[in-house]
């Protein structure tokens, strides 16, 4: 709701009309079950893209790490607004940062893919951490520490910041230690793909850098045939001389929520000029990470 608050007054700054925010319950807002459970891609996604079909809404708000990576052909994402921060980060009690959680330290986290890195990280370091799955909105899980059940809880930066708790941040998690979820930080704003005056007046919104640095991600994802719920992290950084942007990097991981094994790779090159551009770059990266095993350690693939 915060998301498409702020979503909702830049559409309204860009056309001089107002606009109505409209709830919409999905399952995976009510469901308790840990999302690998429940299926992950598109839980978030389907009772927003009925509401669109049926014409109860005009264009629909999603993070864009939770949208499924194929895309139907009724609607189209009209924007992808500039990125918010991409890093997962840390609330934990007595504002300790991650490295100095004590021995034995309890992090929540519902994702495979935190999991993994976190436990992969600890792992390599001597840290003796217990990753414990959690769900819930952001006052349960800090709820889970404030309470003292938790150490810790992993958290977006962006989600946090969208609602204006991002003084609650007790450390900021490098992309180097955890790679996000492809698209993270990112919204994607959706219509009808027939409703070509709103297709116009949302692009606006659009940001051509945030576009093609997720399409890679996602393309990845896609190459992956993994969901939202995988244990994948992967990023596009765009590398700038000065005030030129000059190339793209994309890096992606993937691994076993116990992070014993991980593949991790990267690929640096132009900035992708094209969507097919960007896809491309995804799948070939996703491809070297499958000849190296990447398939046997994502348990259940997207069907």
């Amino acid at each position: 709701m915060a998301q498409s608050g702020q979503v909702a007054e830049s559409v309204s700054r860009v056309t001089g009309r107002p606009v109505e925010l409209v709830e919409i319950t999905t399952y995976g807002d009510t469901s308790r079950e840990q999302l690998a459970q429940i299926g992950g891609t598109g839980v978030f996604v389907t009772a927003l893209r009925d509401a669109l079909l049926k014409g109860e809404v005009d264009f629909a708000v999603h993070s864009l790490k939770d949208l499924p990576t194929t895309q139907p052909d009724d609607l189209v994402v009209a924007a992808v607004p500039v990125r918010e921060d991409p890093r997962d980060v840390i609330v934990a009690r007595d504002a300790l940062k991650f490295t100095d959680l004590p021995s034995g330290a309890r992090i929540g986290t519902g994702s495979p893919r935190r999991m993994a890195q976190l436990n992969a990280y600890a792992r390599s370091h001597g840290l003796d951490i217990a990753t414990v799955p959690i769900r819930g909105n952001v006052d349960t899980r800090i709820g889970f520490v404030r309470s003292g059940e938790l150490d810790a809880v992993v958290l977006a930066a962006a989600g946090l910041n969208r609602i204006g708790r991002g003084d609650e941040v007790t450390d900021f998690l490098s992309v180097d230690t955890v790679l996000p979820a492809p698209g993270q930080g990112a919204l994607a704003i959706e219509c009808t793909a027939g409703n070509a005056d709103l297709i116009a007046a949302l692009a606006e919104l659009d940001d051509p850098f945030t576009r093609i640095a997720v399409t890679a991600e996602r393309s990845l994802l896609a190459a992956l045939e993994a969901g939202c719920s995988a244990p994948v992290g992967a990023l596009a950084d765009l590398l700038a001389d000065g005030q030129i942007v000059k190339e793209m990097r994309l890096r992606a991981v993937v691994g076993t929520t116990d992070g014993t094994r991980m593949v991790q790779l990267s690929t640096t090159g132009p900035v992708p000029e094209t969507h097919d551009g960007a896809m491309a770059l995804g799948r070939e990266l996703a491809a070297e990470m499958l000849a190296q095993g990447a398939a046997g350690l994502m348990g259940e693939r997207a069907q």
